[in-house]
């Protein structure tokens, strides 16, 4: 379990195809104190670590989640917003976040207020139950509040702070980021819709 406090960004620093799958080896200032098996968030994908070479580590993404995610596009070079899983002492800062990418958004909006950003994404309109006005979702990662919720569009603000210290400040409009919507939400969208067909 994640909370979407993102601690680092890393730089996709290879990325090979190992038959259906994706092998990467990220670069970060956090790599070096990783373990084999350890569960880490990339730009929101809960992925184990499989192996650790100073500052660098591999992970391995399965055709699920290329499918799913914006992992079958990562080159060399790009920023990934980086989360270790929560221990049972942290705080809860962010929200409960699973790593489990619900689906894919694009970027149609990116406007400058004075300090702060405004982001604005379409996702796939299936998913719209699964979003509320003043709602948490994760984008990339990052626990973020929605507003201007539509049936297929919200937008988040981002602080300076934010903006500087994840890879928020590589999005630009038509960037596809990861999503994934709030846990509590799909177990009563879930219970509502079992309960329905009874």
């Amino acid at each position: 379990m994640f909370t979407g406090i993102v601690e680092s960004t890393g730089e996709v620093y290879s990325v090979q195809d190992e038959g259906t799958n994706k092998q990467l080896w990220i670069t970060s200032p956090l790599s070096a104190g990783f373990k084999a098996d350890q569960s880490v968030a990339h730009n929101g994908i809960c992925l184990t670590v499989e192996k650790v070479q100073e500052n660098r580590h591999r992970v391995t993404a399965v055709i699920e989640t290329i499918e799913k995610t914006t992992i079958g596009h990562w080159k060399k070079g790009d920023l990934v917003n980086l989360e270790q899983c929560v221990t049972p002492n942290n705080r809860l800062d962010g929200h409960i976040v699973q790593g489990h990418v619900d689906t894919t958004a694009v970027c149609i909006e990116k406007l400058e207020l004075n300090g702060s950003r405004q982001y604005t994404f379409r996702f796939p309109d299936k998913f719209a139950p699964l979003i509320i006005e003043k709602g948490s979702v994760c984008v990339n990662g990052i626990s973020l509040t929605a507003f201007d919720v539509t049936a297929e569009h919200f937008s988040v603000a981002i602080i300076p702070y934010t903006y500087e210290h994840t890879n928020m400040k590589q999005i630009e409009p038509g960037a596809t980021v990861n999503i994934e919507f709030d846990m509590i939400g799909k177990y009563v969208v879930r219970g509502m819709e079992l309960r329905n067909q009874q």
